[in-house]
């Protein structure tokens, strides 16, 4: 049998049919679920006339119809690309355009966007509009088909699709120039669900068919970290969140009986400073939680933990699909006493499961594993980007010497545990010497008041850069009582004196990436111009 995504689905119905994947008062069993896709997909085919290799985009929040997508685009024998919708309406279009994009399912909202630059998008052939309510669609976009027709459609013979042809397609963050394409077939994205229901089965994990699952992952990112096919490959309780509204997202958790979520340390940090947190605490205890994105500082796994949430940190790329590392416990670590074990989880992890990662010198040499020497993190699996799509420059560069270069620095313990400790972009070089911006990050976290922090480098005439501060808070706090906190870590060893900043800053909040990082770009060019006077 082939490891398509259709044949994923099937499995699920098969082995889980009463299973329910919910999205407010919407409630479909797998079997009825699967149902539907089909029906979608018949519909794309048949009504809006989408032939196989077109790529479909989808514009929306985590909704039911963006599960359907999921699912129906590739059972087509379409490419599924995942629209960030956190784009600037130039980038948006930019990457559409990259795409090729023939056809378009949009949500509603979206629409007066989409109209205002309609002469822009002269190669769309369809826009399928989708809507929460029944109310009738009105747009001058042409053609345009109505959504809930496909769903209406009769099954038909669907396309015998293989698992090597291109599922999905989704554009990297672009931190750096513009997006970056990436594809993934359906082989890749089937192994990779099943490489994490393995690793996710492991301890404190223990994942299985009796949690309710609920993202807090974009599903225009990384196919949601791989976690709607993941979960019905494992037979779970879906929750879609929609838009996402910190209250209300409590009011679900608690709702639904969420057991596990995934999100990037931001999203965690607002979900705990929402309003009415109290009133559903009771709802966190013993909340899993997958973090990934950004390294989880202490200082927030420690207000999540006194919540009797069990977080654990977890490392990938766009190009990775996303896994690479989780934190979960390997036969060392569960032999260790209670309160190292728990380090462990603070960590990057271990590889997952058909996943190699390895740690080398600017000689390509292993450096050793001793959770102090750092190097460039390099890696190889099954479901790894084959390559940018269409840029085959870029392409040799993310894959010289037969291995995908993540562009990240990373240090490895005697027990096999990563830790990402800066990306190369982000990295403070002071003096020579970097320093590494994340540990950094999670030291100042855990000072009383803080809230999110964000280190960046910014020039210095004497050591080239020194690090400089942007911090949130959640309490009374000054800078003098952040340099207070982090010398008693100087006196532990933790951290080294010339690591602690030259300037702090505290900010109403931290600028963001679309997909929820602190934005260091933007960052050093705020505090450059403040600092330096470079305009």
């Amino acid at each position: 049998m082939q490891l398509t995504i259709g044949n994923l689905l099937k499995d699920a119905e098969i082995r889980h049919p009463d299973r329910e994947i919910v999205y407010g008062k919407e409630r479909y069993s797998y079997s009825k679920f699967g149902e539907r896709a089909r029906r979608i997909a018949s519909g794309l085919l048949d009504k809006v006339g989408v032939h196989e290799g077109d790529v479909v985009a989808v514009l929306d929040w985590d909704s039911m119809r963006y599960m359907e997508a999921y699912f129906a685009v590739p059972m087509a024998g379409a490419v599924l690309h995942t629209v960030n919708i956190r784009y600037p309406p130039e980038v948006l279009y930019y990457t559409m355009a990259h795409a090729e994009d023939k056809y378009v399912i949009v949500r509603d909202e979206f629409l007066p966007m989409l109209e205002k630059y309609a002469e822009m998008f002269e190669f769309v052939k369809g826009w399928i509009i989708c809507s929460d309510s029944d109310k009738e669609v009105k747009t001058s976009l042409r053609p345009f088909f109505n959504y809930n027709d496909l769903v209406k459609s009769e099954q038909s013979a669907l396309p015998d699709v293989t698992e090597d042809r291109m599922a999905t397609l989704f554009y990297t963050s672009g931190t750096t120039g513009m997006p970056k394409g990436v594809t993934f077939t359906h082989k890749q994205i089937v192994l990779h669900a099943m490489s994490l229901q393995m690793a996710g089965a492991m301890a404190p994990l223990n994942n299985s068919e009796r949690d309710v699952v609920m993202p807090l992952v974009p599903m225009f990112h990384v196919h949601s970290w791989g976690l709607p096919y993941n979960s019905l490959f494992a037979g779970m309780k879906y929750v879609l969140p929609g838009r996402y509204d910190f209250p209300k997202l409590l009011e679900t958790i608690d709702r639904e009986k969420v057991t596990f979520t995934a999100s990037v340390p931001s999203i965690l940090y607002m979900l705990l400073s929402a309003p009415n947190i109290a009133e559903h605490a009771a709802a966190l205890k013993g909340l899993k939680m997958l973090i990934g994105g950004s390294a989880l500082p202490r200082g927030l796994a420690t207000k999540a933990h006194s919540l009797g949430m069990v977080v654990v940190g977890a490392y990938g790329l766009s190009e990775t699909c996303p896994a690479l590392t989780i934190s979960v416990y390997n036969e060392r670590a569960m032999s260790l006493p209670e309160g190292r074990r728990q380090e462990c989880l603070l960590t990057a992890g271990i590889p997952f499961p058909f996943v190699q990662v390895r740690i080398v010198d600017s000689n390509f040499r292993d450096v050793p594993a001793d959770g102090k020497t750092a190097g460039e993190v390099i890696a190889r699996a099954p479901w790894c980007t084959s390559g940018y799509f269409k840029d085959p420059e870029k392409t040799d560069e993310l894959w010289a010497r037969g291995w995908l270069h993540t562009g990240d620095i990373g240090v490895r313990d005697e027990l096999g545990y990563f830790q990402i400790v800066d990306r190369e972009k982000d990295a403070v070089k002071s003096g020579g010497e970097f320093i590494p911006s994340l540990l950094l990050e999670s030291a100042i976290s855990e000072c009383p008041g803080v809230g999110e922090v964000a280190v960046i480098g910014v020039e210095d005439p004497k050591w080239g850069e020194r690090p400089y501060a942007v911090m949130t808070r959640s309490g009374d706090v000054t800078d003098s009582q952040v340099v207070e906190h982090l010398k008693k870590y100087v006196v532990t060893g933790r951290i080294q004196e010339w690591w602690i900043p030259d300037g702090f800053e505290f900010v109403e909040s931290i600028p963001k990436t679309s997909t929820g990082k602190a934005d260091k770009k933007e960052l050093r060019g705020r505090v450059r111009s403040k600092v330096q006077g470079v305009a």
